[in-house]
């Protein structure tokens, strides 16, 4: 079994295993020609279940054939044009080589005797990603496992900044269409149920930054601590950008930590033409980034910046074993002082390897095509009499939902839109997305591949109004 460890007496093993899945991936990719295939899980299920684990196959080759038929087969597949569901982007080669290096090295990035040159280009990448967002001199941060974790860092430091024993009083203000994991948060960091402020939003899906004042002074005047302000750069459902420069003035007026929750927006921050839709970012106490959003990186890729590096401390524990205090004053840098994970995968490396292959340039160019296409894909819907659009993108997500001209009932209506998006998904033909709005069920395309194109975005709506008018007409035919 010692054939399998990977090191210096099997490096040619690992050379001959590695490439025979790159081998079975590329010939994957090369030949899917829908994003998904309507597998269902009644059919999938029993070849999972035969499986004994307890019996293997000793054999990479029979191993990759296995795996076709139980995974790579019907994988949903995002690099594919035609799906448009959620944020989930292709990914760029150079990141995915980086995947590969930094699998198999398996440097942990919680401590300096673990990773080495790791660690100084994760610190590097934090500082290359703060003078994007304009953070200032002492910013820094820390790599993580994806925006819920950087979100709950962030008000964690919040809560320990805003410097209050009752956490009942304690109260944080977010638009009603931010993130679940702010209120996820507040309940994991002992909040009380009332402790999320929700914030309402105008058409426009953008925070009301009157309203926010107005609930910033009402939980003064009633004794309560405004402990942080989530503005969000990039909504889930509707790609919307909160006002952040109001929203920073509002922040420093009440003394309020201001969070901004770039998760999906901070592929902004290496656009050429769209950066200013972000402008006031560098006003933030705290930024979370998803770079496995909108850099074209695989999952996962994120970071929490912050202003103010002394503020991380409220994250810092020493234990004598890794990250002993004496470390500090020999200027050892240990990761694990900024960060909630103890063992932690070198995910920066395929950044790293992005930016020194294709530069920051490369990556904001394929955002902002993706952006742009937005605007068309918004165009396309506003002119169609077949389809109702909630609001104009501000990144590259369409929120709309089929209106048939002979039906006027909202309920069927929603059954409709229902229907054609299941219907859609188990034909493997594209993959939409799906939210609700002031109660309706709505569809929703999340634009993220650069290959797609407006051809594919206007054939994907015809198949919506298809399997929508099928699901309608064979409603007639069970009411006749």
């Amino acid at each position: 079994m010692r054939s399998h460890l990977l090191n210096d007496t099997t490096a040619e093993h690992y050379r001959r295993s590695v490439t025979q899945g790159v081998e079975r991936v590329a010939a994957k990719l090369a030949t899917t020609e829908r994003p998904f295939t309507g597998v269902t899980v009644d059919a999938l299920s029993p070849l999972i279940d035969r499986i004994d684990l307890d019996r293997p196959l000793h054999d990479t080759a029979a191993v990759l054939d296995e795996l076709d038929e139980v995974y790579l087969r019907d994988a949903v597949y995002f690099h594919h044009p035609r799906y448009l569901a959620h944020l989930n982007c292709p990914v760029v080669i150079p990141a995915v080589l980086g995947e590969a290096v930094l699998s198999a090295v398996n440097s942990s990035l919680d401590t300096w005797d673990q990773s080495a040159g790791g660690t100084l280009i994760e610190r590097k990448l934090i500082d290359w990603t703060n003078e994007r967002i304009g953070l200032g001199p002492h910013a820094d941060g820390v790599f993580t496992s994806g925006g819920s974790q950087s979100n709950l860092q962030a008000l964690l430091l919040a809560r320990e900044e805003a410097k209050t024993d009752t956490l009942a009083k304690l109260r944080v203000f977010a638009s009603e269409v931010s993130h679940f994991s702010v209120k996820k948060s507040a309940k994991l960091l002992g909040l009380g149920q009332d402790a999320v402020v929700s914030i309402p939003v105008g058409a426009d899906k953008r925070m009301q930054t009157v309203a926010l004042a107005r609930e910033l002074e009402r939980c003064k005047n009633a004794g309560l601590v405004p402990m942080a302000v989530v503005a969000t750069a990039g909504t889930t459902d509707f790609g919307s950008i909160d006002p952040l420069p109001e929203i920073a003035e509002l922040c420093e007026q009440f003394g309020v930590w201001m969070h901004v929750d770039a998760a999906y927006g901070c592929g902004l921050l290496a656009s050429l033409k769209h950066r200013s839709r972000i402008d006031g970012i560098e006003r933030a106490d705290s930024v979370t980034v998803d770079y496995h959003k909108s850099f074209f990186q695989p999952v996962s890729s994120s970071a929490l910046l912050v202003r103010d590096a002394d503020t991380l401390r409220h994250a810092t524990y020493h234990a004598d074993y890794l990250n002993p205090r004496r470390m500090v004053q020999e200027r050892i840098p240990n990761q694990v002082d900024k960060s909630l994970q103890t063992t932690r995968r070198f995910d920066a490396l395929k950044l790293w390897m992005t930016l020194r292959v294709m530069g920051a340039d490369g990556i904001g160019q394929l955002f902002d095509e993706v952006c742009d296409l937005a605007e068309e894909g918004w165009r396309l819907l506003a002119a169609d009499p077949r389809f109702d659009v909630v609001v104009e993108p501000s990144l590259s997500t369409l929120v709309y939902r089929y209106i048939p001209a002979a039906v006027t009932d909202p309920a069927e209506i929603d059954r409709a839109n229902l229907y054609a998006r299941k219907a859609l998904f188990a034909s493997g033909d594209a993959v939409v997305a799906g939210t609700k709005v002031a109660g309706r069920h709505y569809l929703k395309f999340t634009l993220l591949n650069p290959e797609t194109t407006a051809g594919d975005i206007a054939a994907v709506l015809d198949l919506i109004a298809g399997h929508a008018e099928q699901y309608l007409g064979e409603s007639l035919d069970r009411a006749s």
